[in-house]
């Protein structure tokens, strides 16, 4: 893992020292709250329905034992016992009091953390995949290229002040674990025929009001080129992006507005005009990689016994390992994911005892590496099967065991109305009612791999355009009512969703997923996923069917 040198620990202290002025002055009525504003939402601090929301950057998702543990403590001390892990891979605290926030900041930088550029109209958190690093699948190691990022981008001055946020994703599996065509850049990393490392660059993906999937503007763009050209896209964005609709600012209007080919021409037109001088230069390149060298494996075979006497031993632990439990690229290892989807939880929700408990058990038995999923679920990625059961045993005692990854009770939902100033309706209690509707595991497997994303508002910071199964939350008169879409996703196989139907009532939404489920399991051919299905067939027959019931 990236150890923050001295550059980046000034910047912080300078940081917390300057946020801890304006939070004073800001206490003493010497600034106004419009003054205060800017300054607070520059370091990720929000005023929302009830108090003030916090949002602390991780990223690329990576954290280490040690800064785990601080996350745990200031939700003990500050908060009401727990934090949130959002769809950026970021925690979100929502229980702030404006006068403890400098000293928040201050525990944070002090083990390498901050919430710098968690919002605002800049480059926010860069997500790669979770399992990087540990999965065989992977070209190089995207959390070497997300540091750089992080680095060129942090407090830039030229592309600090864009016309809206911007988000970048990065990943390197021929598995998209990162919803890189929905973000505003999308990069994949490839190799050319001779061996060459370069990306495939993706523009103007986004969700919100206006859903787009991004596309290529360049096939193979040489690694060692990436700055530059990531300069040049921004530079275009920062000269022609809409700065007088705020619904029109997002990169995704620009792209769509004057289409590929253009956008992509005027890209590489800026990029030849630029150079090669902003660059990353191969030494600095070198020494972040070094951080991330490969990490020290034992050798075993690849057959645990341990292992296998567990699974056998142990209904809950083979269900756990057969969901939660992923291929890692050395034998005698697992990629484990840790759900934060128990039936009736909070979907991204961890207390501090249990965000304690993953420190230990990553400090213990997985060479002290984290990992925060944009689906928000934890993960071990270096786990040896011999310690399997030990971990589990852990994660069961603390409520963390539920082995849903991927199934129909692992649910994206946003905070929406119980906490969100800007959403139309609730988002929790929706993803609780249907999580109760799969409680049973046996019927969860039956129906296996689906995607159920939740927003409270057209923000869409649940994705629901994205998933299998879209909720979305609207207003009608003062009534909550939610919105289906059907077939979209967010993996390498991105699309939005179609339409259900009108808008249901809040105490519908769980039965038509529930008749929505149903309908698949009649309609699917030769194992198909639900969202083969749904591409096969249409919406037809399952708007059939939730509307039937709903007459």
């Amino acid at each position: 893992m990236y150890q923050y040198d001295a550059i980046d620990k000034d910047l912080l202290a300078d940081r917390s020292a300057e946020f801890r002025i304006q939070t004073e002055r800001r206490l003493a009525g010497e600034l106004t709250e419009d003054q205060f504003k800017p300054l607070r939402l520059r370091n990720g601090l929000y005023l929302q329905l009830h108090a003030y929301m916090l949002r602390v950057a991780i990223p690329y998702g990576s954290l280490n034992p040690t800064q785990l543990r601080k996350l745990a403590f200031i939700a003990r001390t500050y908060d009401k016992g727990y934090g949130h892990f959002t769809t950026r891979t970021n925690l979100q605290f929502h229980w702030i009091k404006l006068a403890d926030a400098p000293d928040i900041m201050d525990h944070l930088a002090s083990v390498d953390m901050h919430a710098i550029q968690t919002s605002g109209n800049c480059v926010r958190n860069v997500t790669a995949d979770p399992y990087a690093g540990a999965t065989a699948e992977e070209i190089d190691d995207p959390r070497v290229w997300a540091e750089a990022i992080r680095q060129w981008s942090t407090v830039h001055p030229e592309f600090n002040w864009l016309p809206r946020k911007f988000k970048i994703a990065i990943t390197a599996a021929p598995k998209d674990r990162t919803a890189a065509k929905v973000h505003d850049i999308g990069l994949v990393l490839k190799r050319a025929r001779d061996g060459a490392l370069g990306f495939e660059v993706m523009v103007g993906g986004g969700l919100g009001r206006l859903p787009h999937i991004g596309p290529t503007i360049r096939e193979f763009l040489p690694a060692n080129r990436l700055f530059s050209y990531l300069e040049a896209i921004l530079r275009v964005y920062n000269r022609y992006g809409r700065r007088d609709n705020i619904h029109k600012a997002r990169i995704k209007i620009l792209v769509a507005s004057l289409g590929r080919e253009e956008f992509a021409r005027q890209v590489e037109a800026e990029w030849e005009k630029i150079g090669e001088n902003v660059d990353f230069p191969d030494t600095e390149l070198a020494r972040i990689r070094g951080a991330f060298a490969p990490k020290s494996f034992e050798t075993f075979r690849n057959r645990s016994e341990v292992f296998e006497d567990a699974k056998a031993a142990n209904p809950a632990f083979a269900r756990f390992a057969r969901n939660n439990l992923k291929a890692h690229k050395v034998p005698g290892y697992g990629i484990v994911e840790i759900s934060l989807k128990a039936i009736g939880q909070t979907p991204g929700d961890a207390s501090a005892e249990q965000m304690e408990v993953v420190a230990d058990l990553a400090e213990r038995y997985g060479q002290g590496d984290i990992r925060v999923t944009h689906e928000q679920n934890l993960v071990l990625p270096h786990v040896r099967l011999d310690d399997l059961p030990t971990v589990w045993a852990a994660l069961d005692a603390a409520g963390l065991a539920t082995p849903n990854i991927n199934l129909v009770s692992d649910i994206i939902a946003c905070p929406g109305l119980d906490y969100c100033a800007l959403a139309n309706a609730r988002a929790i209690p929706v993803a609780q009612n249907i999580a109760e509707k799969f409680r049973d595991q046996d019927r969860a497997e039956l129906v296996g791999e689906l995607k159920i994303k939740i927003s409270g508002c057209i923000n869409a910071c649940g994705h629901h355009h994205i998933g299998h199964i879209g909720i979305l939350g609207v207003d009608k008169k003062g009534e909550e009512f939610y919105q289906l879409t059907l077939g979209g996703s967010g993996a390498e196989d991105a699309g939005v969703g179609s339409m259900l139907g009108p808008a249901l009532p809040y105490d519908r939404v769980a039965d038509a997923v529930d008749t929505v489920v149903d309908v698949y399991l009649r309609e699917r051919q030769d194992g198909e996923r639900f969202l083969d299905t749904v591409r096969r067939t249409g919406v037809a027959p399952f708007k059939e069917a939730v509307y039937a019931d709903a007459t």
